[in-house]
């Protein structure tokens, strides 16, 4: 199911054909892609999560990378990424009326992650090899902080987003996603 999602996928630009060759090849190298006991790599999906006008993003503010950013999370065996993506958005954003503006994925990143404390355990330096969803939600239902994940939970206007990340690699993966929103207008 995954493997078929990203084979079918139309790159957008440069990166995400490489990174579409490159998930491919490892997808078809290493069977266990959708868990975390891959310690190179494995699979992950995110989510744009935006209002019903396009205007706005709703975003959380990281703890690990203590910046603010889209929602998502590992697939931990579950091969439906659009699945993952929507579970993930509500259980991190605490809003539970989220549904999918389509089905297709928007993009494909390979994202380096630096070793870092995760429920008091080391995890090492890796790849999230993600697929992202644009996701649409009411702007008016109550958010709610995951504390084990995010210290914030806000609506930023889709024009000033970026100027809110401090993670300064992610900004050009941002910029892509906020860009193919501007062009659904």
């Amino acid at each position: 199911m995954y493997r078929k999602l990203i084979e079918n996928y139309i790159p957008k630009n440069e990166q995400e054909e490489v990174d579409k060759q490159a998930m491919l090849t490892f997808i078809d190298r290493n069977s266990d892609v959708l868990l975390r006991t891959n310690l190179v790599s494995h699979l992950t999906s995110s989510a744009i999560v935006i209002n019903k006008e396009k205007t706005k993003v709703l975003f959380i503010h990281h703890n690990i990378y203590n910046s603010w950013g889209w929602v998502g999370g590992h697939n931990d065996g579950d091969p439906d990424c659009l699945h993952v993506a929507i579970k993930e958005a509500i259980e991190e954003t605490g809003v539970k009326n989220i549904k999918p503006y389509h089905t297709d994925i928007i993009g494909i990143d390979t994202i380096y992650v630096s070793n870092h404390i995760k429920n008091g355990k080391y995890v090492p330096d890796h790849t999230h090899m993600n697929v992202t969803y644009l996701l649409v939600a009411d702007e008016n239902h109550e958010l709610v902080i995951k504390e084990d994940e995010n210290s914030g939970v806000k609506w930023f206007l889709l024009e000033k987003a970026l100027n809110v990340i401090d993670e300064a690699r992610m900004v050009p993966i941002y910029t892509k996603y906020f860009n193919y929103i501007k062009a659904l207008k």
